[in-house]
This record gives structure tokens, C-alpha cells and sequence, in this order.
């Protein structure tokens, strides 16, 4: 706050030619300084130029029920293999995310049962809402989700800029599809897959938990019956993982420079500031459409996601096993049990948040790219320029034919036509990746992302 006082006083001691002529290199046109001359200095210096108070999670020791969860987390024992825990797909030093560029991580009895997509990471999700169409409201929860997307089928879809208001769309819950709505659904799914931990059945695994060296402290925290049931066991247990992950800050701190910089505690670099320009142009990147990066009312910090699902025709990945059944297809959204005849579905996952996305080296729901530029690449290049994202211009090769439709071709920086400029230059597209760096969290930020062999992810 002192630094933008202290800029303040500085803009109002510059004459008004010296102030034309930082225009001249300023990121902004003359007619926002003219409409704001003090907001487009502080922002020309990086600042920003009216900085909030941000509402962060109050950070308090971990409960008994939390520490539990904790140990619950690392225990490699309950996996088929021995060597395999929640926490070696879910990396804390890669934003609990894969801790390499394996396109999907191999699990089973031996480690060499390969799925389908790279976990996704776990941080930020003490606020993703459950799964729902329309817009955020509570009655959504207990109707019929088929019948309700059914309702919507052959409603022309419209182009999303950022701050416009909330359409009919498919939006919450986890994972890429979003079939879980809660923690300990989403923690026991990797549990029990034959393709991940491969635990077994319900009595196996709650025989795991009695069998553990954690096991007195399940009596002390449910009761002396609590191994009587293996329903039971299995739940608390899980109930405990879900608040290892409300409780610990690590998994939201809200950290990054961004989150200073809308504080007015800290300012961007000048390829960061025009980088974030960008990233909100709608005639640019136009990521803010999807990513948020606004506080809301409540001064909760942005989450870079509006949870909803998006078909973006992301290249087939030959490096799956699965896709070399020329007949099988990740169909995203439709492929839930509850959404199968809604084929206006098909092809959808659900948008992550950007937040420390600069520590991955996964990207989309089938792992295709490894970094951010290639990401970008994609967004810029895929209708200008096919042949550089598709294989003998096979464009949308991951989507079947017929459900080609629900790709978006309205959104920028899609949209443009073969041949023609692409939305992002290529300065555009390094400062942008500038701007993604701001928004890795602190004790993220101070390592950079190491160099792991696929095998190293079993070791934690």
C-alpha cells in the first residue's frame, strides 16, 4: 500500500508533457489515460491501482481427524502394489498434482496399468461446488440431471467474454467429468480403480486400516465399533482424508504474487503486466472468460476456473494405451452413467483453475501437452493453423464425428479462420506465460520444477 501511496504522490508531481510522453511506451491508449490518468500510471508501473483485502482461510493446527487423514494420504500399504499412496499421483511439491509428464500414471499390482487421464490437482477445491446445470443454486442438486440437459439440447451455445453473465451449462464437481460432488467420493474412487491404488473390495480395505499402525487412533476418534463395518471404516476413513485436505493450508494458501499484487503488496514485472492484459482482452486471450481472475463481493480470492465444461478438440494423445483402439473414445461429460443419452455433452471436461499451473507438466484431460506454450500454441493455432496441432490436419481426432459439434468455435482465441493471423503474437504469448508464473503459490514458487523419471511418483 505504501508503494502506491508513494506513486501517487509521484504522478501528481509529473507535469502533464512528461505524462503524454509516457504514453508513448505505456501498455494503454491514450483514451484510458485520458479517462483515468491515475490508474493507467499506477498500472504502467505495474500496480494495481485499486487494491482489495483479500479473505483467506483462518490457518489453525490440524485436528486429531485431519492428522488422521494426513496419514491416511501417504500410506502406500493400501495399494495392491505396496507402493503406491494418494500422495504419489497428488504431488505436494507439484500443487498435490502428477509429479511428472507422464500423460496418465500406471497403477494395478505391478504399476503397469496405465489410465486414461493425469490426475488433476487437489488444491483449491474447499469451494468447487457440486455438480449442476444452470447456475449456482442449491435446487439443482436433487433433479433429474438428464432430464434437465435434455431441456437444454439444441440451445446454440454463445461466446464467452469475461464478466458476462452465467449461461445454462453443465458446471461443478470433480474430477474431468465431475461424477463426484465430495472429497471423500472423489478419494475413494483412486482407492478401489484396478487401473490406480487397486485396494480392493470394502472388507479389504478396512482390513488395511485395522492392520495399520494409525489403527488405535480410528477407536479413539469413532468408537470402539468402528472396525465392525467396513462400510464404516472406509467412510470415516475417507471423512478423514476430506479434512486433511479443508484443514491444511497447503492445499489453498492463496500465496502467489498475484494474490499480492491485488493486495497492493507487491507489483508485476512489465512482461507480467502486459501478459495479464492479455490474458483478459477479449479480443487477445480472452482467458478471464473461463479463468476469473476477479475477487468476488465476499473478498474471497479468485479461484481461476468457473468450474464449467468446455469441448475444445484437444489432439488425440498416442501416448494413452487406450487410443490405440481406434474405437474408443474419452467422451468427457457424456460418458458419466447419468449422462449418457445427452450427447450435446460429449466431448466436454470440466475447466481446471490456472492457479500454479507454471509447476505442471501435464496438460488437458489426456495429458497431450507438457507446457504452457504448447498450450497457448494450441488455443492460437488450432483453427488458424491446423496442421500444426492435428496429424495430417485430422483436426478434432479425439472427438467422434457426430459429436463434433459441441467443439467451441465461438470463444476467442478461437474462432479465426485458416490462414488468417492468429489472435496472441508471439510476444503475447511469452508474456502470458509470464503472467501464469504470478500465479504459482509461495512455497511453490521457490523451487522450480524438478526432473523426475516416470517412477519417481511411487516413491514418496
Amino acid at each position: 500500500m505504501r508503494g502506491i501511496a508513494r506513486a501517487g504522490l509521484l504522478l501528481a508531481a509529473i507535469p502533464v508533457a512528461a505524462l503524454a510522453a509516457i504514453t508513448l511506451w505505456s501498455p494503454f491508449g491514450l483514451a484510458q489515460w485520458a479517462s483515468d490518468p491515475r490508474a493507467s500510471f499506477l498500472l504502467t508501473l505495474g500496480w494495481n491501482p485499486h487494491p482489495v483485502r483479500l479473505v483467506r482461510p483462518a490457518a489453525a493446527p490440524l485436528s486429531a481427524m485431519a492428522l488422521l487423514g494426513k496419514d491416511i494420504f501417504y500410506d502406500k500399504s493400501l495399494s495392491s502394489s505396496g507402493r503406491l499412496s494418494c500422495a504419489s499421483c497428488h504431488d505436494p511439491d507439484h500443487a498435490f498434482g502428477p509429479p511428472g509428464a507422464l500423460p496418465a500414471m500406471s497403477g494395478g499390482p505391478g504399476l503397469v496399468l496405465q489410465g486414461t487421464r493425469p490426475p488433476p490437482s487437489l488444491m483449491y477445491l474447499e469451494r468447487q461446488p457440486n455438480f449442476s446445470i444452470g447456475p449456482d443454486d442449491a435446487s439443482n442438486e436433487s433433479v433429474d440431471l438428464s432430464a434437465l440437459a435434455a431441456q437444454n439440447a439444441g440451445v446454440a451455445p454463445a461466446a464467452k467474454i469475461a464478466g458476462s453473465p452465467v449461461r445454462l451449462v453443465p458446471q461443478g464437481g470433480l474430477f474431468w467429468e465431475g461424477r463426484a460432488d465430495t472429497l471423500q467420493d472423489q478419494a475413494m474412487s483412486p482407492l478401489i480403480g484396478p487401473l490406480e491404488m487397486d485396494g480392493g473390495n470394502l472388507p479389504d480395505i478396512a482390513g488395511k486400516f485395522q492392520r495399520a499402525a494409525y489403527a488405535p487412533r480410528f477407536v479413539q476418534l469413532f468408537g470402539a465399533s468402528v472396525f465392525a463395518d467396513p462400510r464404516m471404516t472406509v467412510a470415516e476413513a475417507l471423512f478423514a482424508v476430506a479434512r486433511y485436505q479443508i484443514e491444511d493450508p497447503a492445499f489453498h494458501p492463496y500465496s502467489s504474487r498475484y494474490d499480492d499484487w491485488l493486495e497492493g503488496k507487491t507489483r508485476f514485472s512489465a512482461a507480467e503486466l502486459r501478459g495479464y492484459l492479455a490474458f483478459r482482452a477479449p479480443d487477445k486471450g480472452n482467458c478471464a472468460a473461463c479463468h476469473p481472475d476477479q475477487p468476488g463481493a465476499d473478498g474471497l480470492p479468485p479461484l481461476f476456473t468457473d468450474h464449467q465444461f468446455e469441448a475444445l478438440g484437444v489432439p488425440r494423445n498416442p501416448a494413452i494405451a487406450a487410443n490405440r483402439n481406434p474405437t474408443w473414445f474419452d467422451l468427457g461429460l457424456c460418458g458419466r452413467d447419468d449422462m449418457k443419452t445427452v450427447s450435446q455433452y460429449c466431448g466436454l471436461f470440466i475447466t481446471p483453475t490456472l492457479r500454479n499451473a507454471a509447476r505442471r507438466q501435464v496438460f488437458f484431460h489426456n495429458g497431450r501437452y507438457h507446457t504452457l506454450r504448447e498450450v497457448l500454441d494450441f488455443y492460437n493455432f488450432r483453427d488458424t493453423e491446423p496442421g500444426r496441432i492435428y496429424p495430417g490436419d485430422a483436426a478434432f481426432n479425439d472427438v467422434p464425428s457426430r459429436y463434433r459439434a459441441n467443439i467451441d468455435r465461438l470463444d476467442r482465441p478461437f474462432g479465426g479462420r485458416q490462414n488468417e493471423p492468429p489472435a496472441l503474437g508471439g510476444q503475447e504469448v511469452d508474456d502470458i506465460i509470464a503472467f501464469l508464473g504470478a500465479l504459482t503459490d509461495r512455497s511453490l514458487a521457490d523451487t522450480s520444477p524438478a526432473d523426475r523419471s516416470p517412477a519417481d511418483g511411487y516413491r514418496r
